[in-house]
């Protein structure tokens, strides 16, 4: 008697592979599990989960012996189509080159002058200010790097929520914002004061290191850090 079997997107939502996934570490799901969602889809007589837990035991449990098997070593077995096999060579593949790639050397941003020769090719020609927010770690390494806004000839409107909370969701304990003038004036208005205040506040507030407000013209920068303004 054929048996019955239950497809994944019928399971309940919290042990569906690809939610887990989501809604925690990847370290907790399993092989089976991950193999699961590269597959997509079952066959006719498995669902995902049980068709990647077989694909496993034909190689013994274990990925080095997956990662060998060829095109048609994996299209051999049943419920495994070109497609399937192709998404599971990629998988293997992309795993391959993550571990051939060197580490990018992420550059060190402790100073103002290092700020500023970073963001000076990228604004120094703007005919509009711009906000970039600079996100580092506790040694003062680059994380990302954003514009949060743009704005007019004088002024842009800059939202604080918004650089502190993409400062958590990256895990930054450091962070800089930097804008330009394009006036060529390095001199801060008071509305650059209100803000790098209210930055440094909010900063203070939720634990995180404000290294710096540079402003940025073309050849010349106002680092507030330097004048003893942070």
């Amino acid at each position: 008697m054929k048996r019955d079997f239950i497809p994944v997107n019928c399971w309940a939502a919290e042990d569906i592979p690809s939610n887990k996934l989501i809604d925690a570490n990847p370290e907790f799901l399993s092989n089976t599990e991950l193999l699961s969602i590269i597959l997509g889809a079952g066959s006719n007589k498995e669902n995902s989960v049980e068709l990647a837990r077989r694909i496993l035991m034909e190689c013994n449990n274990r990925i080095s012996e997956l990662a060998k098997m060829t095109p048609n070593k994996l299209t051999y077995m049943h419920g495994v189509g070109k497609q399937k096999a192709a998404k599971i060579i990629a998988a293997i593949e992309l795993g391959r080159r993550r571990q051939e790639e060197q580490a990018v050397e992420k550059p060190d941003l402790c100073t103002a002058v290092r700020i500023y020769n970073m963001m000076h090719p990228i604004m120094a020609d703007l005919e509009k200010e711009e906000f970039w927010v600079i996100l580092m770690n506790h040694n003062w390494k680059l994380i990302k790097k954003f514009r949060l806004s743009q704005g007019g000839i004088s002024e842009t409107c800059v939202d604080v929520r918004i650089i502190i909370k993409e400062a958590v969701l990256n895990n930054a304990t450091v962070i800089a914002v930097c804008h330009n003038h394009p006036s060529g004036s390095i001199r801060p208005s008071k509305c650059d004061d209100d803000l790098t205040n209210s930055i440094k506040k909010a900063c203070e507030v939720m634990r995180i290191h404000f290294s710096d407000h540079v402003i940025v013209t073309d050849g010349a920068y106002y680092s507030y850090h330097e004048n003893g303004r942070i």
